[in-house]
Parts: structure tokens; C-alpha cells; sequence
């Protein structure tokens, strides 16, 4: 359920995580703040852009894309508006960086009209983009900043420190109202994108619990269901109610364990708060598949910029969002304004993160 949009904000969160709830988003087309970049330039039409009378997607993740996740998001996303429009889907899972560039070229070879991948970590792939065999294709690529826009690619991207600090704020609410002061953070790779994310969190917990403190646990896999319960259980064992899996695979092993010791739980990118196995108390919805649902439908209408990049601002579109599942006494507006606050600007998320983090 990650992000790995971080690694997204490539939580995807860095490649890497996570949504079954999930594919309830995806039936959402939100319009997105910003654009900017270049006209597209590409002289391709969509959404047929080889002309071969046919709309094939094809779509590269880095992750498992039957992780009820983040990942398992974008094909979702995909696969229903293909059903919709009566186009085909060709998807692979799984796929390594060190073989993104070869497996771009090998949907490529198979006519697709446009080549998504699920998260930034394959950046690699995108040179592809500018090679014969990719002439006649469309690219959509979730976006972090160590991405160069390139002519064919439409970049979609957001601010995960926003996300982050708002899943923070909301977690703080609950925490307040309990009593607690120790919440903990299980993530996979300790990278740059993680421990952001983990400080963000923080911060967010300390607009509300200025005395809260964090324990994070880096367990080196986003998807090893093993090794997130046993950091699960290890935090348990410190007195920590307040449990974010920020995870891929491995979110409902560790949300599971987390749901027996009455500690409070998140997600990571995506709805979850219809489910009761596991049950999650705040849902953190940034799911690309959301972002790839809009803009398939732009494709659909000849309307998706290549050479851009689609900003995507929590407090002003529909998403990123956070909610909080079951609600009490006024956090339900608290939270809303919050997040007005920071679409608005009147709250700085980065001079907050830096100040409490």
C-alpha cells in the first residue's frame, strides 16, 4: 500500500507499497491543480496512438500488483476503464529496475499505445520513450523529483510531505482523545524516502501531542509479512497503540496484529475504512490509481499533455486525502480544515515538518 511514488512519492512511497480497498478510488476522475511543463509535442494521437484500430495499455510495477495496495491500485485502475472503453490491458508485476528499460521495450514490440508504470522506481524504462521501437507510444509515469521530463512522458506527482503530515495530524487527534503519547512507524528500505515520510508523521502528531514520540522500524522489505509482524509485535511490546504499517505486502499481516492488541492502525495510500479484516482507523489515500484513472479518461478524449507533469495538491483536489474512519465529536472537521489549511497555504507543511519532525 505504499507509496512508492516517494522512493511517492515514489510511498510510492518509494517505491514501493501498497490497496483491496484500494479499487473502490479508482471509480473517482479527480482534475488535478496544475500543469506544467511543455505543449506535448509528440504529434500522437490518443487514444489509438499506433493507429492499429485498437487501444492496448500496458502497464510495468515494481511491486506485487495482487497486494491489495498501492500497487494492485494502479492495475485495478487500469483494468476497469480498459473494460469501460472496451480496450485491453497488458500488465507484469514484479518487475526489477535493472530490467525496466527491457521490459518497456518488450511492450512496446507488443503495439501498446502507452506504457504506465506503477511507480518511479523504474525510471529507468523511460529512455525507452525516445527509441524507435516506442515511437508510436503514449508514457505516464508517477513522478518524484529525480525524474526529467521527457517529450513523451506525462508525469503525475504530489507532495508526500503533505500526505504524511496530515496522516500524522489525524493519528495525533485519536491520540489525544486516548490518552496516548508513543506511536510507531514500520516501513521496508531505510532510504530517504522512508525516514521523510516517518518524519512527517511525527510532525503531524506533534501539531496535536507537542510531547508524542515516534519509533520507527525499517524491517528492509515492504512485502515480507514475517518480518512486519515481528516489528509490529516489537513495537506492541513497547506500549505503542498507535501502529503505522507503511508498508506494501506485508500492510494487513502487521495491521492484522496490530487490530489484536487494540492498537490503532493507517494505510498506506489507499481506503480501506469498509474493511473489518484487518480494520483500519485512518485511511491515507494516495493511491495512484486514482491519479492513473484521471488521466486515462484525458487519453480517452485525446486531452493527456505529454511532456507535462499533473501536480496533484492535498486541501484542494479530491486527492491526496486522509480520513479518519470512525469519527468522533468534531475530528471530522478538525481534519477538514486542516487540510483547507494546507491547500490554502496557510499552514507551510515543509517549515512544520522541519520544526517538529
Amino acid at each position: 500500500m505504499l507509496r512508492p511514488r516517494r522512493a511517492a512519492a515514489g510511498l510510492a512511497l518509494a517505491g514501493a507499497l501498497a490497496l483491496s480497498g484500494c479499487a473502490s478510488n479508482a471509480a473517482t476522475a479527480p482534475k488535478a491543480t496544475t500543469q506544467a511543463g511543455g505543449s506535448s509535442g509528440s504529434g500522437l494521437s490518443e487514444p489509438d496512438v499506433n493507429g492499429d484500430g485498437k487501444v492496448v495499455i500496458g502497464v510495468l510495477s515494481p511491486g506485487d500488483i495482487n497486494d491489495h495496495g498501492y500497487y494492485q491500485s494502479f492495475v485495478d485502475s487500469a483494468d476497469a476503464f480498459a473494460k469501460e472503453k472496451g480496450w485491453t490491458v497488458i500488465k507484469r508485476g514484479s518487475v526489477p529496475a535493472s530490467d525496466a528499460l527491457t521490459a518497456a521495450r518488450a511492450l512496446c514490440q507488443q503495439h501498446v499505445d502507452m506504457v504506465a508504470l506503477g511507480a518511479s522506481e523504474l525510471k529507468t524504462a523511460i529512455p525507452a520513450s525516445e527509441e524507435p521501437v516506442c515511437a508510436k507510444t503514449a508514457w505516464y509515469v508517477p513522478s518524484s523529483a529525480n525524474i526529467d521530463q521527457a517529450p513523451r512522458v506525462l508525469l503525475s506527482t504530489d507532495d508526500p510531505n503533505q500526505s504524511l503530515f496530515t496522516a500524522g495530524y489525524a493519528a495525533g487527534l485519536k491520540m489525544k482523545a486516548a490518552g496516548y503519547t508513543k506511536a510507531g512507524f514500520i516501513t521496508g528500505a531505510k532510504a530517504g524516502f522512508s525516514v521523510a515520510a516517518a518524519k512527517a508523521f511525527l510532525a503531524g502528531i506533534r501539531e496535536v501531542v507537542p510531547k508524542a514520540t515516534l519509533t520507527s522500524t525499517y524491517t528492509g522489505d515492504f512485502n515480507d509479512s514475517a518480518k512486519a509482524k515481528e516489528a509490529t509485535q516489537a513495537q506492541i511490546s513497547q506500549g505503542i497503540k498507535v501502529i503505522y504499517p507503511y508498508l506494501g505486502g506485508a500492510t494487513d499481516a502487521a495491521a492484522q496484529l496490530a487490530n489484536a492488541n487494540d492498537a490503532l492502525t493507517l494505510t498506506p495510500g489507499t481506503d480501506r475504512c469498509d474493511s473489518t479484516s484487518p480494520k483500519y482507523d485512518i485511511s491515507v489515500i494516495f493511491s495512484p490509481g486514482d491519479y492513473f484513472r484521471a488521466a486515462l479518461e484525458e487519453f480517452a478524449k485525446d486531452n493527456l499533455k505529454m511532456g507535462t507533469t499533473r501536480v496533484w495538491q492535498l486541501g484542494r483536489d479530491p486527492y491526496p486525502t486522509v480520513r479518519i474512519c470512525d469519527a468522533k465529536g468534531d475530528e471530522e472537521q478538525k481534519l477538514a480544515q486542516f487540510m483547507k489549511d494546507i491547500g490554502s497555504k496557510k499552514i507551510n507543511t515543509e517549515a512544520e515538518v522541519k520544526r517538529l519532525g
